[in-house]
């Protein structure tokens, strides 16, 4: 299932290949290379994000690594010995919220402090360090061009350092969803993950193994990004290796958070926060966790089809059995009065979501606002597109048309325009 990419291959052979967007370059053992991987901004990674890589949720037990020895959450946090789920999905990835929140109020506050009280000098820069990482931010743009034009378009709004940080984020998303959806899907393995996993913590501690890897190494090197949502994206790949049928919404949830609601923790430090908003940082988080269960859930209805011919069912098994549903309803892809109705709700739903996502995107910065507003109401569309589609979403895709994008985006340009609210943001979600 294709990651939700909103704004969004190791050295062995196993992830190296088939990325039909692009290719790896690794960083050979020049003289060239190795000024680059001196640069003290690319160094400092590990410095001034040591507490990332070993960051631990305490009383939840997660964590991205202790003394080498790595943990994941599904297996110690989310699942009981029966298989069961201990705890609340949604309360789970809530925790992770509040604590990704608190961890940026507290880099940053110890960043302003940091800046009252030592002299700040300059990075020394190496001869030709500077151009390699350009090189390798204007290639992270050329993919976000090319596969995400209207959200591409919308960043050109934003900062230089803004804009090439959220491109570096989103080719790591998109390189990391297709390890398990593109071209060499069939060959990855639980191992080749765990070698994704190890080489996303090089780069956080300043060992990128290409220039790809640098650009986002850079990035973490400047904002406050927490490891843990990439990790969390790197579990929810191995999810689909796994996993093909979800017994409640509560287990689809926490799908959709590792595939998707983690793009928007790690977008939020990048954004930034408009000056004037009164909203807690804990209430934007949640919106922007919002808008990737939003979109992934959209995706999901949008793809039962497409799906269901690779043998997976993305639908709430127990939600489909009260409809009258099961799994042979929607291999032989008929629609029904039942699935209509079975549809209605689902959408009810996901539609839920992005009215919680609505509220925060305009207490974002006023510079990163349109690329977030557009990818809200043109997702919000694909909804509106399978209601017109009669809810066949079995052999006809829901698709936005362009003149419907175009009219779009000059609405999500005036949305952005609008100031953040003085109230903070409300969170609440609709049961189906």
């Amino acid at each position: 299932m294709s990651v939700a990419l909103m704004w969004v291959v190791s050295p062995n052979s196993e992830l190296s290949n088939g990325f039909g967007f692009m290719e790896t370059i690794k960083f050979s053992d020049s003289l060239k290379a190795r000024n680059f991987l001196r640069n003290s901004k690319i160094q400092n990674v590990g410095k001034k994000h040591k507490c990332k890589s070993c960051y631990s949720f305490g009383d939840l037990g997660i964590m991205g690594s202790n003394n080498g020895r790595k943990t994941h959450v599904i297996s110690k946090v989310v699942a009981n010995p029966n298989g069961e789920l201990a705890i609340s999905s949604e309360q789970l990835v809530y925790d992770v919220v509040l604590k990704q929140a608190a961890l940026v109020k507290e880099q940053m506050r110890a960043k302003d402090e940091e800046e009252e009280d030592v002299e700040v000098k300059p990075d020394i820069v190496l001869p030709g360090t500077l151009g390699l990482l350009s090189e390798a931010y204007d290639r992270c743009g050329e993919v976000c061009a090319e596969y995400a034009k209207t959200f591409y378009l919308g960043t050109l709004l934003m900062t230089p350092e803004r804009r090439k940080a959220i491109w570096a984020i989103y080719v790591w998303c998109r390189r990391t969803d297709e390890l398990v959806d593109g071209p060499n899907a069939s060959h990855i393995t639980p191992k080749a993950l765990d070698r994704w996993d190890s080489r996303l913590e090089d780069l956080f501690n300043g060992r990128p193994f290409d220039m790809l890897d640098a650009a986002l190494s850079d990035t973490v090197s400047k904002f406050p990004v927490d490891i843990q949502p990439f990790k969390d994206m790197i579990e929810g790949m191995r999810m689909d290796l796994r996993k093909s049928r979800y017994k409640t919404f509560d287990e689809l949830y926490l799908y959709c958070y590792y595939v998707a609601g983690t793009v928007g923790l790690m977008s939020v430090p990048i954004m930034g926060i408009d000056p004037g908003s009164k909203a807690t940082t804990e209430s934007v988080y949640n919106a922007a966790l919002a808008l990737g269960i939003a979109n992934q859930l959209t995706n999901i209805l949008r793809d039962v089809g497409e799906d269901a011919r690779r043998g997976r069912v993305y639908l709430p098994q127990d939600e489909l059995a009260r409809a009258g549903l099961s799994d042979e309803d929607i291999f032989a892809g008929k629609v029904t009065d039942k699935w209509r109705n079975f549809m209605k709700k689902q959408i009810i739903r996901a539609r839920s979501f992005f009215d919680e996502a609505q509220e925060g995107v305009t207490q974002l910065s006023s510079a990163s606002r349109w690329p977030v507003w557009a990818s809200l109401l043109l997702y919000r569309q694909i909804l509106d597109e399978i209601e017109a589609n009669d809810y066949n979403n079995f052999t006809k895709r829901a698709y936005v048309s362009k003149p419907k994008k175009l009219v779009s985006l000059p609405l999500a340009y005036a949305k952005s325009l609008v100031p953040p609210s003085r109230s903070g943001v409300l969170s609440k979600t609709i049961d189906v």
